[in-house]
């Protein structure tokens, strides 16, 4: 039995975008389910728009999303001898030939046939000839003209193009380089790739390397071919949607957990099962059950995912990725309480890890300005009094004392001994200390923001008042 091989093969010309990750996944999946082996390999053939940053991008993406490949990576431009040695073999057994047509000659074959509304071909003018190999020239495929190559597409089924169709590709360029259908049919072929799950951009790609294979005497690999991504208008996914590389998630507060489930989701499913650990995605992928359909990248399921996994996953290590967001906003999480609950308290209330270090800022530092309209409804006059009250008691309180129970307990006794609802206390109090009229448990707001500040806001929200009130 063959074991199974798998490919992700990026261009290093950009960052790793969401298409190219729910790619590897896919890859990386049927490897892991077969028990096969999973392989990297950069395609950075294009010398004018590759660039090391992008393949740091790539590693850097793969690396945060856990999908760690068996063999790799490995670099097609290192392996430029052994493309050359394969095309002067193509060459040798009439499999290929040198083409001197000039640009002018291409450009005005293209036009006649565009305005024949006949696909673009090259004509196959220097088939046969002899031209001198210091003239310069490409070398071109010998594609064969008549009959058919068929993909027996994973996802797609049975599709054929008819050989006429085809024209005789170019494997090495003017300048000596190789060509990117000639490098990977070399590369899937002495890698050992079994199975080759790419976009289906790449479908007419196929049918074009199938035939390389064939004349090398090689046999080709599986093929599946993925829908494309579409934004919520149906075009192409792109950055005018919003995010679309896989680090900027990851700045913006995402969880990989949470954006690999959901790129699992994004043409594959199984049943009405939308959590997925990876465990889950192993066992359960099966690619022949991907839609022919494109699917559209819908942020706000992506976010919903997030918060879910914010929520219910484990609070210490959320705590750790939460740090780093802290550290944009210029916050030292050290020089307040443990990070820990302040995610056990916030976790509910934020869909990204960005929004929920924003929301947390008024635990470390003193916000600039209450919310309008919090501040229009909470703090007048009439809170001024319970307001004195809580200050009161909670400067009574050691700090050994300055726990949740026993700040609630304070809350409790100044509403009974006013006679007020618990709210009429709680939330004037909340809007001093917060700014805004939403927070965790007052509580736990209390606990977690600390006497020393809870005092200065309390202080601060009286001056508030009789400076309103002073107005009226």
């Amino acid at each position: 039995m063959t074991t199974v091989r798998t490919r992700f093969a990026p261009s290093p010309t950009g960052f790793l975008h969401v298409g190219g990750a729910r790619t590897a996944l896919f890859s990386y999946l049927f490897a892991r389910k077969h028990g096969g082996q999973f392989i990297l390999r950069i395609e950075d053939t294009d010398l004018e728009r590759s660039t090391p940053e992008s393949v740091n991008a790539i590693l850097e993406g793969m690396t945060w999303l856990g999908l760690d490949y068996d063999e790799g990576p490995f670099y097609q431009t290192q392996r430029f001898e052994r493309y050359q040695a394969v095309i002067d073999e193509l060459f040798d057994k009439g499999l290929a030939y040198r083409c001197n047509c000039p640009k002018e000659r291409l450009d005005k074959l293209r036009e006649r046939q565009m305005a024949a509304k006949v696909k673009p071909r090259y004509d196959g003018h220097c088939r046969g000839k002899s031209i001198d190999p210091s003239e310069p020239h490409v070398i071109r495929f010998s594609n064969p003209v008549e009959g058919m190559v068929v993909v027996d597409d994973r996802v797609r089924g049975r599709v054929a193009f008819n050989n006429g169709e085809l024209d005789d590709l170019i494997i090495r360029r003017s300048d000596g380089s190789p060509t990117y259908n000639l490098t990977v049919v070399v590369d899937d072929a002495e890698m050992g790739i079994t199975d080759v799950i790419r976009g289906d951009d790449h479908l007419g790609n196929t049918a074009r390397q199938i035939n390389i294979l064939n004349a090398w005497g090689k046999e080709p690999p599986r093929y599946a071919h993925l829908p494309m991504i579409l934004g919520e208008d149906g075009s192409r996914l792109s950055k005018r949607h919003g995010a679309v590389s896989v680090i900027a998630f990851r700045d913006q507060g995402y969880l990989p957990e949470a954006l690999l489930n959901y790129l699992v989701r994004l043409g594959w499913s199984h049943g009405d099962q939308e959590m997925f650990s990876v465990d889950d995605m192993i066992e359960l992928f099966d690619i022949g059950a991907v839609n022919k359909a494109a699917a559209s990248f819908d942020y706000a399921k992506l976010a919903w995912l997030n918060q879910h996994y914010i929520q219910h996953g484990d609070t210490k290590r959320i705590a750790h990725l939460l740090s780093p967001h802290l550290g944009h906003l210029d916050i030292d999480p050290s020089a307040g309480p443990d990070l820990t609950a302040v995610v056990e308290a916030q976790a509910p209330r934020a869909k990204t890890l960005a929004e929920l270090a924003e929301i947390s800022t008024f635990i470390y530092r003193d916000f600039d300005d209450y919310d309008p309209a919090a501040a229009k409804k909470h703090l007048r006059p009439v809170a001024r009094e319970p307001l004195v009250r809580m200050r009161a008691a909670l400067e009574l309180l050691a700090l050994e004392d300055w726990q949740p129970e026993l700040l609630h307990h304070q809350v409790d006794q100044v509403a009974a001994e006013l006679e007020l609802a618990m709210g009429k206390v709680a939330q004037p109090l909340r809007v001093a200390v917060v700014g805004r009229a939403a927070s965790p448990g007052i509580d736990v707001t209390l606990h977690l923001v600390g006497k020393e500040a809870t005092l200065r806001r309390i202080d601060r929200a009286l001056a508030f008042i009789d400076a309103r009130a002073a107005q009226a």
